[in-house]
């Protein structure tokens, strides 16, 4: 109990450990950002072909994957429509998310969900150090996504200090839900798939929809490209390092 609860708040924590450059951060240019939004797509690309989609379908079948997949990309549409501001306070320092915040918050909160399901069924194995191992691939994946956040967020005129907290809460779901996962293995490991193809669904719907987009309207597209391409690679090589 200990060993997976420890597990899952470091690999939670690691999203917040990415949003600190945020706070280091004096100034971040319209063409720095172009380029941070596209490798950050990368990472996510990346993420989802090579390491969500793959564990989906290692643990079930092309079916379950695909309606995963549709359901993640319905799910984020619907929001979109639905959604087009929130605001967290009544007071002029108020908390404000448009419509893109929400998504990429969003996405990236479902995209922990399935993964802290994945630590705590790991620790419950019988597998001696899977745990550890899994705990530790997660985390190191998880902190480019608190970049993403935080970067999103402040792009989107939110404070550094908030941007830096709500990126850290979005991991902070991956707790719960690994010690979910270690309590109830004999149910949950059927649900973990389509778990991970939601994910894998919504994030690439975020990345096609807001992300390329918006690192794309302002004649950076050649650097943002270059960027989006060397995110790709990064994510890969993390997950052949450690997945």
């Amino acid at each position: 109990m200990q060993d997976v609860l420890i597990g899952s708040i470091v690999s939670a924590m690691a999203t917040g450990l990415g949003a600190v450059p945020i706070l280091l951060m004096k100034v971040v240019t319209h063409r720095w950002r172009d380029i941070l939004l596209a490798f950050t797509a990368g990472i996510m690309v990346s993420a989802t072909m090579f390491n969500l989609i793959p564990v989906a379908l290692d643990h079930s079948n092309l079916l379950t994957v695909t309606i995963g997949i549709l359901l993640g990309t319905l799910v984020l549409s619907l929001m979109e429509r639905t959604l087009p501001h929130i605001d967290l306070a009544h007071s002029k320092s108020a908390v404000q998310f448009d419509a893109k915040s929400m998504l990429i918050i969003t996405a990236i909160t479902l995209h922990n969900l399935p993964e802290g399901l994945s630590v705590g069924v790991s620790y419950a194995s019988e597998s001696s150090g899977l745990g550890p191992l899994i705990a530790l691939a997660i985390g190191l994946q998880n902190a480019p996504e608190g970049f993403l956040v935080a970067l999103f967020l402040v792009t989107q005129k939110v404070k550094k200090w908030h941007a830096f907290v709500i990126a850290t809460l979005t991991g902070a779901v991956e707790i719960a839900t690994g010690l979910l996962g270690f309590f109830l293995t004999s149910y949950v490991s059927g649900l973990v798939p389509y778990g991970l193809a939601f994910a894998a669904g919504a994030m690439l719907f975020v990345v096609y929809k807001e992300l390329i987009p918006e690192s794309h309207g302002d004649g950076h597209e050649s650097s943002s490209t270059f960027s989006f391409i060397l995110g790709l690679i990064t994510m890969i090589a993390l997950i052949e390092w450690f997945g």
